[in-house]
Formats: structure tokens, sequence, C-alpha cells
């Protein structure tokens, strides 16, 4: 059965020869094929986000997350893949079909500061920490990534970001820790950590995985926080991260980075642009020889 989204139908192989946002050579590519990149930090983005009230209140009270907070992740993650690897155009109708019910979004935080989704600040900081957090678990708990690749990545998200409406988007690790700084003043507590926390914790998103790696990927995402935001933030001891939760994580996320699933999104889009299905996992001067010839032959 295909999946859809908003009304679209996923389809990551065709049309054939249709470009991505991003290209295939770029370290999001590289990346975005790491299930235990994704799922780290992509919980760390959230933890970010929700530091901020604003964004803590438009999300609670405006999606799905506190009915169904496993289908609302599952759903990011579709979109954060198809802007990665699906065909440009059915990524922009996506995108632009999701800021388009991001424009009803809009209210007051519990102590009355009014919010809305589309505000450029939060769309920013929005943008900012999925790739601080997607760019810095592979780092962490996947392969080294040299400063060079590091700060290239978080340059090319503007591609996936300016689609979403993100107007500022950091160029290098510092460039986001600047951005962090700005905002660090309004980084509060708040219960909606914890329980969302909590529910990343008890492995409902995945029950026949082991329990404690759940937990572990839970303290993974908080030790992705700097170390005073995780302080202000009042995550204490309880996430700390421990020795066999960083050996088990390191192995499950070097095996994911050499698991080939054909079937998979970013395997049916090296297809999609004529190149064999496990590119991703060749040598890199291999990719390069091969997108050289593609090159030529267009």
């Amino acid at each position: 059965m295909q999946e859809t989204y908003l009304g679209k139908a996923i389809n990551f192989a065709s049309p054939a020869g249709e470009p991505a946002l991003l290209a295939p050579d770029s370290v999001q590519w590289r990346i975005y094929k790491n299930q235990i990149a994704l799922g780290i930090g992509g919980i760390a983005a959230v933890l970010l986000e929700f530091a901020e009230p604003r964004i803590r209140s438009g999300v609670w009270d405006h999606s799905t997350y506190k009915a169904d907070p496993i289908g609302r992740s599952r759903r990011t993650g579709t979109v954060a893949l198809l802007a990665c690897y699906g065909p440009a155009s059915l990524a922009k109708q996506v995108i632009a079909g999701v800021t388009r019910m991001h424009a009803r979004v809009t209210g007051e935080t519990p102590a009355g500061e009014a919010y809305k989704a589309l505000d450029p600040v939060l769309l920013d900081w929005v943008a900012a920490t999925a790739a601080y957090g997607f760019l810095t678990a592979y780092d962490r708990f996947v392969a080294p990534l040299p400063q060079a690749d590091q700060d290239r990545f978080l340059r090319d998200s503007e591609a996936v970001g300016s689609q979403f409406g993100a107007r500022r988007t950091p160029q290098s690790v510092d460039d986001f820790m600047a951005m962090l700084e700005e905002l660090e003043p309004r980084f509060e507590p708040h219960p909606i950590l914890f329980e969302f926390l909590d529910i990343i914790e008890s492995g409902t998103a995945a029950p026949s995985i082991p329990r404690f790696l759940h937990r572990a990927v839970a303290r993974a995402a908080v030790s992705l926080l700097p170390p005073r935001v995780r302080a202000r933030l009042e995550l204490g001891s309880h996430y700390d991260l421990r020795l066999t939760d960083r050996l088990a994580l390191k192995l499950a996320g070097r095996m994911a980075d050499r698991k080939f699933d054909p079937a998979s999104p970013p395997a049916q889009a090296c297809t999609r642009l004529g190149l064999p299905a496990d590119f991703l996992y060749r040598p890199q001067a291999e990719q390069q020889r091969l997108l050289a010839g593609i090159s030529q032959a267009a």
C-alpha cells in the first residue's frame, strides 16, 4: 500500500530523473539513510523546540502529539525523508500543504504570550534544530564528521529550510550556537518535556525493540543538548548517558549505516536518478565516479 501525506501519494522512485531538493553527494543523503541518527537527532530537535514556550504551546495545543505522539513523529519523519530524497516537485507540494496547515496555528501560551506558527523566528529555530539534531547524532553515534562536512550540511539545509519559510539558516555549527544563545533566555523547564521523554522511554514506538534501547535513545538525545541548556531545562541525572548506552547505540548506528534496504526511500531515490540502488553504501570515490558518468551522459 502506497503511503500518502496530506492527500499526496508519496513515491520516491518516480518520475525518473527528477532531482531532489538536495544532491546525491550532499552530506544529507549520507546522514538521512541512518535511522539511528534520525531517531536520536529528531528527539533532540523536539527538546530544543519545546524549550521555547511558543513552539511548545503551538505543537501541544494544535497537533495530534498528545493523542498520537508516535504517529505524529512518523509523519514528521516522512516529510523529512521526502524533503531530502523525494522528487523536488512532490516535496514542494507536500511542504506547501504543511505550511498552509501551519498558517491556522495561532494562540497564546499559558503565560498569555501570543504566538503563530509562521512567525519567522520560530520557523528559523525549528529548521535549525532539526539540522543540528540529525547532524550531531550522526557525528556522535555513527561516524565522526569533519568540520567541513558539518558546516556544509548546515549550509545545504537552506534548500529545505527555505521551503518551510525559514529565512535564517545556520551556515556553520558556530552560527547555530549563536542562534541558540539568542533564544536561550526564553528556554524553560516544563512538564511537557518530561512527558515527551517518558513516551520515548516507554518503547511504544517499537515494542519489538528492548526497552533499555529506548531509554538509551532518550538519554542520547538529551546528551546532544549543550550542557547549559540541559541544566536550564532541568533534565537531571536520570537522563545521563551510560557507557552501555553509548556502546549499544554506536554499534546500532554503525550497523544501520551498512544495512541496505532496496525498498527504502534513499534506495528508491537513487534508482530514480539512474544510480545503483546501493549507491549510498558504496565508497565515496566510487560514488563520485558514478555521478560523473551520469553528468557526462546527460
